[in-house]
């Protein structure tokens, strides 16, 4: 079982809860860094918290809820490692985790019902990451992040 670590807006709250008790019944140990009612927030403040932890290894993987699950995606995928993807059915969620090994999953509160978004779940918690060529390309990426990293922190400010 994983260690994840969960998250919403106000707007993915009613998801969040929903995924909560899914990841809950499934076996997986699952922190919920809020919110923890329905008054409206800043997603990239609960983003941030989610993927600092992935990001550090103090968790296995996140998932992360807003409206369209596009601005927690943009706020995840800024931090160290972090592969966020913004999945809006079972395949693009099988393909994340299959080719991409995505440890953030980031979905709509608005936009999806919530049968499909359990469908989701349950599909990006399942697949694993096939490897081979497709950990050729991961790496690529992770050498592109550390590039971009080095040359920002040599930049005077």
């Amino acid at each position: 079982m994983m260690k994840i670590a969960i998250a919403s807006d106000h707007r993915g709250r009613s998801a969040k809860s929903q995924t909560a008790n899914q990841l809950r019944e499934l076996g997986h140990e699952m922190t919920d860094f809020g919110p923890a009612d329905d008054e409206s927030v800043d997603y990239p403040d609960f983003a941030s918290e989610v993927a600092q932890k992935v990001s550090a290894g103090e968790f296995d993987r996140g998932i992360l809820i807003c409206g369209t699950g596009i601005g927690m995606c943009i706020t995840a995928n800024k931090f160290p490692g972090i592969r966020g993807v913004n999945c809006h059915d079972e395949l693009t969620a099988e393909m994340s985790r299959r080719h991409n090994d995505a440890n953030i999953l980031c979905l709509s509160g608005d936009l999806l019902s919530d049968q499909l978004v359990a469908r989701i779940v349950d599909v990006w918690l399942k697949t694993e990451f096939e490897g081979g060529r497709h950990a050729r390309r991961v790496d690529k990426i992770s050498q592109i992040e550390t590039q971009l990293n080095n040359e920002n922190s040599t930049k005077p400010n």
